[in-house]
């Protein structure tokens, strides 16, 4: 490294292992190189002959009693032929600081066989592409974080087109398809706009929304059963599980006769309406008590019931109860105990809004049942029409459901990943189709806090943050509100966007969840503008704020302009129209 590359600024005057403070020579120099001495800006500093010791400027303040300019910056790691992360050996006081040349910092953030994801332009210096590690950033989990405005939407929606190869509008891979797999949990209904390109380019999305989702309800677990049609904190709840529980059991029994083990959690083909009937014959139920008869429930046409698959068939009609020795005959053991669960059961039934999960029907109008168990799988994951991305368009799901749905699918995909990564390593080989899920506006399913509505979908993408790795399932979790995001969640990942945060809590939660030597450049991401991030994690070399570039296509996420509408002439509106779509869903 040539001298003359080097702009000398100042001297250390103290230093310690998160800190070394600096005082500029003059305040000539300040103003010449002001520039280059802002916050978050790098500097070099001199380590023995060769080394350098590479920080981020924190904060600047001219000293009452010298009146020289100080500045306190954090170390981030030593610079020799190339840059390491970290570094047990501090500069003394006394040693020489530098700007930070252009020949290293291309050479930090320059592209190389592991940091091949280009993600975008430093700040620092434009002409300098930031590259990451594209492996580390998408296997190790990923937290995009920002305020409204700041570009969140944007920023997810670049970094997916530079995955699936889509810029400017055109297909990159046209012709030639890679392996990338992404399924993105959008609630606002942003994201399908990002990858809607002419048909010439031959880009496939898989957009799924109510009216194309199937779900059929018997893919739901026990947990997942019991979310949507049991109320917990009723009286008799536990008699409403148990009874329920050994319903859809018998009934997947019945409909799956050449399986031999089925249970409650089995993901095979059963009938609500079969199970309605079979708990409502519960609630009636008589048993004959006349002596010398089997104590058997009894119809009212004086048969006994010796096969309790028969309760499945429909509503029966029970004996009366009575005293009388030729006609004995009492109530059954739930009789009475069900009608607040029988009136909850048919409204979910009967409710429209819930069609693709409880009455999911197939082109041809019959009912999907086990045997298309393949079919649904692959239409979360792509593979029905062989497509990069599938978003999971939440926007129509009604609220009280959306935790289930969440739950179900990312459930469904960590099964699949978790049994396809089995067969892999039975013949020596590691999963070689990685899926990434993005849960968008993650605080309104998995959220730090909140009642039995969230247990389902904190569960299944708390198990994938935690497990999902070993099996090729990653998460991206993109929030307005990460101090309301799960802590578990958030802990598993191991890189950080983070654009614009106004909020002095999550800008303290996002601080507290860094690597000590990267939280106190948090600092800047008040003052960050639209589409400028920070970037830390193990993916790149060292802490780096970006700009990003505007995704093309862009996802529908800009708000509306209020001022510039109530300027305009007065709107009508055809209320039929939306009245319509209003009960439609």
């Amino acid at each position: 490294m040539e001298k003359k590359e080097l702009i000398k600024i100042g001297t250390v005057i103290e230093s310690a292992s998160n800190s070394i403070m600096i005082r500029i020579e003059s305040d000539e120099v300040f103003e010449k190189n002001k520039q280059e001495i802002q916050i978050g800006k790098y500097l070099q500093i001199k380590e023995g002959n060769h080394n350098f010791v590479i920080c981020v400027i924190q904060s600047i303040k001219i000293n009452d009693e010298s009146n020289k300019y100080i500045i306190n910056s954090q170390p981030f790691g030593v610079f020799t032929e190339d840059f390491k992360q970290g570094s047990s050996i501090l500069p003394s006081p006394t040693e020489e600081v530098f700007i930070i040349s252009e020949n290293v910092m291309s050479k930090i953030f320059s592209k190389d066989s592991n940091y091949s994801f280009k993600f975008g332009e430093l700040i620092q210096n434009r002409d300098i592409n930031l590259h990451i590690n594209g492996n580390k950033f998408f296997s190790k989990h990923i937290a995009v974080v920002g305020s409204t405005g700041s570009g969140k939407s944007c920023t997810v929606a670049k970094i997916l087109q530079d995955v699936v190869g889509i810029n400017k509008k055109t297909n990159l891979n046209n012709g030639s398809q890679k392996n990338a797999h992404v399924i993105i949990f959008d609630i606002h209904s942003e994201y399908k706009s990002a990858f809607e390109i002419d048909s010439k380019e031959n880009f496939n999305l898989n957009a799924l929304d109510v009216d194309k989702l199937k779900l059929p309800y018997w893919l739901m677990n026990s947990e997942e059963l019991e979310s949507l049609f049991i109320e917990s904190n009723e009286q008799n709840s536990h008699n409403q599980v148990s009874q329920f529980k050994k319903a859809v059991t018998l009934n997947k029994e019945k409909h799956n006769p050449t399986l031999k083990k089925v249970n409650y959690d089995t993901p095979v083909y059963f009938s609500i309406e079969e199970v309605y009937n079979y708990i409502s014959n519960m609630n009636n139920e008589v048993i004959n008590k006349i002596d010398g008869e089997d104590q058997k429930p009894k119809l009212l046409d004086d048969t006994l019931i010796t096969d309790i698959n028969t309760y499945f068939d429909k509503k029966l009609d029970f004996v009366t109860t009575s005293t009388a020795k030729a006609t004995k005959a009492s109530n059954g053991a739930f009789n009475g105990e069900f009608n607040r669960f029988l009136s909850r059961l048919e409204t979910k039934i009967n409710d429209k809004r819930l069609d693709f999960l409880l009455q999911p029907n197939k082109a041809d109008g019959t009912l999907y049942k086990t045997d298309d168990f393949e079919e649904i799988l692959k239409q979360f994951l792509g593979y029905l029409d062989k497509s990069n991305i599938t978003i999971i368009d939440l926007s129509g799901v009604p609220f009280e459901i959306l935790s289930i749905t969440v739950s179900l699918i990312s459930r469904l995909v960590f099964d699949f990943a978790f049994h396809y990564s089995k067969l892999k390593h039975s013949t020596k080989e590691l999963n070689n189709i990685p899926f990434l899920i993005v849960c968008e506006e993650a605080h309104n399913y998995i959220p730090k806090s909140g009642g039995a509505e969230y247990k389902a979908s904190k569960k299944s993408i708390e198990r994938i943050a935690k497990e999902g790795r070993k099996y090729g399932l990653s998460l991206m979790v993109v929030s307005q509100r990460p101090s309301e995001v799960s802590d578990t969640i958030f802990s598993q990942c191991n890189n950080f966007v983070a654009l614009r945060l106004t909020n002095i809590s999550d800008q303290n939660y996002i601080k507290g969840l860094l690597p000590n030597n990267a939280n106190s450049i948090t600092d800047i991401l008040p003052t960050l503008s639209a589409g400028e991030c920070l970037i830390v994690g193990d993916a790149t070399p060292m802490p780096a704020i970006v700009q990003m570039e505007m995704p093309d296509p862009e996802p529908k996420s800009e708000s509306i302009k209020f001022h510039n509408q109530w300027e305009n002439k007065w709107q009508e509106v055809t209320f039929s129209e939306v009245i319509a779509r209003w009960w439609k869903e």
